[in-house]
């Protein structure tokens, strides 16, 4: 286990009623199995060694005894694989039976959880057999071996402490306080079921929803093995419908009836995250002794796929309406901040890049939610030196098609001004020849906004605040910032979105913004085309994003950031170019930590943003020495 990556399978092997010779010789097939495809932990279902069907055949010595011998068989036969195994067995102590999970790794059996709560409704009378987990774990000797049995035990890797697993079975899901919430609260960042659970109409869909719903609750990762084909039809059907979840999300699943296992790998590591970030979670000292095992340390290749834009919906009907919820959330922002002050005009430098057409399509929203003339918008164009016909073109256009009022202040002779005034040199096109024009332009959209009675809207959005791309008290500055929680990758969804929405003429310019090469435009074009492209000089956005979003979201470290970068984009970008982009990233968001530390307000979308008065609060001098040396650690 490499970064908190853990490879987990949920196995249903074909079985037969009572045949405990024949079912543990699948169960070993298929640790197997597991073990070529470099599977850490494996479930299987309940009473999956004898079957779950056996009925009153669970009172027969020769049942029990050869569950035993053939559990023993397995362990043994097991010894070699590094794998954490869970097999449904019944285990006889006196005048009591156990529903039973036998965990067990490299050889030795390590503990038996017993099965706590005990349906005894509609089809199921597991009271007729079985007895419930005693309430404080007892030691037995089973398989030749010492080892406690009870509900809620804990099993520990000694060389991997974040591999601390924790079993219940079955029904102790489906009750109000589940086992495996206390069992997480003692530290299991996994849980496995060994499940029985038979198939009727609509229970799939609720199956799935319980443990995705589980592991979301408990910040954990779930593994749900179902019992399937070779279990008695007499009365029900089992389909072997398998689930791995993680914090709310399915990672695998089985479909019904197919035979098959379900496989994935979780991030230990990004759930201990959640917890440690949630301020309502709180460890509980563990009531029971963990049961401690080793593994062999061997590193875990990613098998998990990465999305190379984590902060936009992959799925298309996803994406559509979390466009909506989105931009939903920035007109009403703006509209109660307007209430609020009484102000019935905004002001928005417009430059027909995709932030300032973004911000231009929140106004619209906001204003129509109030039910205020557009004309209440002014949206002004200040070409400077850099300006093209295309931005400054695109800029008019929109906002006339959306009834705003349209205003054009040229900035060139002010600024030219203003480097007279300071000794500058207009041939040195430098930071001071940059910033000069984007001070500007904020002096004169606040100085229009008291004109008008109005608001400056900000339009700078998370990305650029991620990068400190932004002139200090120049764009950086502004009375509301509608797209200061919006990243790049997902503002270019937004605008694509709206686009398709309103079609015609204004979808026409939309398009054609998204088509528009990302810039400042605050140095001279060449042949009329932008010659400033952010991307050539800061990076590629999609990359900061993805960076941004694991630093921020989970706190990875640099190193796992790099690694899983380099996995989402293969063939894409070459290790060299993330590496080096990656450093941009740490170096830039340190440093520009003064930006972000006394940004306007903005209403939150996401759970990512860097807002100072809630979200992100980091001391502007904080050094980056730490995350260079690890980054510098992974030159070839």
């Amino acid at each position: 286990m490499k970064d908190g990556f853990l490879n987990v399978a949920a196995v249903t092997p074909a079985l037969r009623v009572a045949d405990c010779d024949g079912n543990a010789e699948k169960i070993l097939e298929q640790l197997n199995l597991c073990a070529q495809k470099g599977i850490s932990v494996a479930v299987f279902p309940e009473l999956s060694l004898t079957g779950y069907t056996c009925g009153d055949l669970f009172h027969d010595a020769a049942l029990l005894r050869s569950a035993e011998e053939n559990l023993k068989m397995v362990i043994q036969k097991s010894s070699s694989l590094s794998i954490l195994a869970a097999v449904g067995v019944p285990v006889a102590v006196g005048a009591a039976l156990y529903n039973c999970a036998a965990v067990f790794c490299k050889g030795k059996l390590l503990g038996l959880t017993a099965k706590k709560f005990i349906p005894n409704y509609g089809e199921f009378y597991e009271m007729r057999q079985f007895t419930s987990a005693p309430e404080e774990p007892i030691t037995v000797s089973y398989c030749n071996t010492e080892v406690p049995l009870g509900s809620g035990l804990l099993y520990q890797c000694q060389n991997n402490p974040q591999m601390t697993v924790g079993v219940e079975i079955c029904e102790d899901l489906w009750v109000p306080e589940p086992p495996s919430v206390q069992m997480a609260r003692e530290g299991a960042l996994l849980i496995l079921n060994l499940s029985a659970s038979d198939e009727t109409i609509g229970k799939a869909e609720y199956r799935e929803s319980l443990v995705g719903n589980q592991s979301a609750r408990l910040y954990c990762a779930y593994a749900y093995a179902d019992a399937g084909e070779g279990e008695s039809t007499t009365d029900m059907v089992f389909a072997g419908h398998d689930l791995i979840a993680e914090s709310g999300a399915i990672l695998g699943e089985t479909k019904l009836f197919s035979g098959a296992c379900a496989m994935a790998q979780v991030d230990l590591e990004r759930l201990l995250q959640e917890r440690r970030r949630a301020t309502t979670w709180t460890d509980f000292p563990a009531q029971k002794s963990k049961i401690l095992f080793s593994m062999d340390s061997a590193e875990t290749g990613l098998l998990r796929r990465f999305s190379q834009t984590p902060f936009v919906p992959e799925d298309r009907g996803d994406l559509k309406r979390r466009c909506e919820l989105i931009l939903s959330i920035q007109a009403n922002g703006l509209k109660t901040r307007l209430k609020h002050t009484g102000i019935k005009n905004v002001v928005i430098g417009v430059s027909g890049g995709l932030d300032s057409t973004l911000a231009l399509l929140v106004a619209t929203r906001a204003f129509e939610l109030l039910g205020l003339p557009k004309k209440g918008i002014f949206a002004v164009s200040m070409p400077g030196f850099g300006t093209t016909s295309r931005t400054r073109s695109n800029a008019e256009g929109l906002a006339v098609a959306l009834g705003a009022q349209f205003k054009e202040v040229p900035i060139g002779k002010a600024v030219r001004q203003h480097f007279s005034d300071i000794g500058h040199d207009e041939s040195v096109q430098d930071v001071t020849y940059e910033n000069s024009q984007a001070r500007e332009r904020t002096q004169v959209l606040m100085d229009l906004s008291n004109q008008v009675n109005g608001l400056v809207i900000g339009t700078g959005d998370l990305s650029e605040l991620a990068l400190g791309w932004a002139t200090y008290n120049g764009d950086h500055m502004s009375m509301y910032g509608v797209n200061a929680s919006i990243p790049k990758t997902l503002v270019r969804h937004l605008v694509r979105y709206a686009a398709e929405d309103f079609g015609g003429e204004i979808g026409r310019i939309l398009l054609d913004v998204l088509d528009t090469p990302v810039s400042p435009e605050l140095l001279p074009p060449k042949d009329g085309k932008i010659a400033q492209k952010t991307e050539n000089l800061v990076g590629p956005y999609e990359l900061h994003d993805f960076f941004l979003y694991y630093m921020l979201r989970f706190g990875f470290a640099p190193d796992k950031i790099y690694r899983m970068a380099c996995h989402a984009f293969e063939g894409q970008y070459g290790h060299e170019t993330v590496l080096k982009w990656l450093k941009t990233f740490y170096r830039r968001f340190f440093t520009q930590q003064f930006k972000r530390s006394c940004l306007p307000d903005a209403p939150k979308v996401g759970s990512v943003t860097l807002s100072p008065r809630g979200d992100w609060r980091m001391p502007s001098d904080a050094a980056v020495t730490l995350w260079m040396n690890i980054l510098s650690s992974l030159e070839s």
